[in-house]
């Protein structure tokens, strides 16, 4: 059987090439029929749910129902003019959108090694991109639900699986319009150029790195693990290393898949990534890295709660109210990936480099006349910040787990 899950073979781009050409004649013609993207949408929605993954599928439908009339009973909420906005109603139906996925993520430590029945691949981003739409009703920015386009801004099949995070009213405002033929062969070529770049990222240099040499270095680090103090050896080097790259063309690699399509679709879906490794410090490099989940943990988890907390006088300093936030932020985070002791040391490593790296920078515009700043401070900047990233995704990846408890 053809494996026809997102943007793992050839054969699924042949495919989608042919179900997205008379899409994109439409579109070069001027004209968008969404009747037929909604078609499109759905085939290889079933692509990936099907076979095997048929309980997925059904648990896919359940909580698109199940979100439909959460989001689309709060906008109505909103909308009533004899109700108030009661921060309790907007709690409830923060805590009813993201209870499915809070369930499918605390299941395995009730039942080891389980996956939860009601889990579908893509949850936690379709669940950002619901909680996000929620919290733009409660401030005012979303006025009406308009049930056909929140289906296909929830269920955008080239994004499903993994993100990046599109914002309602962004993605509404691409949907609701036709790109000009200028424009639009302008995306096409956007399009093109990141489906080949991708190949080059995922199929080759992440092959490289991921199936090719990252096992091999793996078996020679614990092949030393109880001769070097704390398995600490060239080659865990080597795995800290190698496993980054590959994390970053893997998933760099999906994310140029997804914008691709996108703009062969007609939709400039935001990029993800953007030369990450080249960030002076660790800030610039969230800025820069999968940047649509960045952005939307800073907007609707860090930012909200130093708003709440100034507001309501939680701490005197801003510089303590923003290091709670960041320690808030990164353990959330972190325990989104998961409930593992690396997952939340990983979260909780970021926030303290980033509260370092916010004291460092106060430190630095106060000194500037002292501190020197040329080519090689700027290099040295990029190397530290490279090394330090890196020594991050070396606990993300659950290795030291293997090496040194198992």
């Amino acid at each position: 059987m053809i494996n026809l899950q997102p943007y793992q073979n050839p054969q699924y781009f042949i495919l989608l090439l042919i179900a997205l050409l008379p899409l994109m004649i439409g579109l070069y013609r001027g004209q968008r029929w969404h009747f037929y993207e909604s078609l499109v949408s759905l085939l290889f929605l079933f692509f990936i749910f099907d076979a095997e993954k048929t309980s997925q599928g059904l648990a896919l439908i359940a909580y698109t129902i199940i979100q439909t009339l959460i989001v689309k009973s709060y906008c109505s909420y909103r909308n009533n003019p004899r109700f108030q906005n009661n921060f309790w109603v907007f709690a409830l139906a923060i805590v009813l959108s993201i209870l499915q996925l809070v369930i499918v993520k605390l299941t395995p430590l009730f039942a080891a090694g389980n996956d939860s029945i009601i889990g579908f691949l893509g949850i936690s981003y379709l669940t950002f991109k619901t909680v996000g739409m929620i919290m733009e009703i409660r401030d005012g920015a979303i006025k009406e639900f308009n049930l056909g386009k929140f289906l296909h801004f929830l269920l955008f099949f080239p994004t499903i699986s993994s993100g990046p995070i599109d914002r309602y009213r962004r993605f509404i405002k691409d949907y609701d319009n036709v790109p000009s033929q200028e424009k639009y062969i302008g995306l096409i070529g956007k399009g093109l150029h990141n489906i080949f770049l991708g190949f080059l990222y995922k199929f080759l240099l992440g092959f490289l790195f991921g199936k090719m040499w990252l096992p091999q270095i793996q078996q020679l680090a614990l092949a030393q693990r109880h001769t070097a103090p704390l398995g600490i050896s060239i080659y865990l080097l080597g795995y800290m290393y190698c496993y980054s790259m590959y994390l970053f063309f893997d998933f760099a690699g999906y994310s140029l898949f997804a914008t691709g399509v996108s703009y062969l679709m007609g939709i400039e879906t935001p990029v993800n990534f953007n030369r990450p490794f080249a960030a002076h410090n660790l800030k610039e490099f969230w800025n820069r890295w999968h940047m649509t989940l960045s952005f939307w943990f800073r907007d609707y988890i860090y930012m909200r709660f130093v708003f709440w907390a100034m507001k309501n006088k939680v701490l005197k300093s801003r510089i303590a109210m923003a290091n709670v936030g960041y320690l808030l932020l990164f353990l959330t985070m972190g325990i989104w990936h998961g409930e593992t002791w690396y997952y939340i040391i990983y979260g909780l490593f970021h926030a303290v480099v980033l509260i370092m790296t916010d004291a460092w920078l106060r430190f630095k515009k106060r000194h500037r006349q002292h501190i020197p700043s040329n080519r090689f401070t700027k290099y040295f900047a990029i190397f530290m910040t490279f090394n330090t990233v890196c020594l991050s995704f070396l606990i993300f990846s659950g290795f030291l787990d293997t090496l040194w408890f198992k």
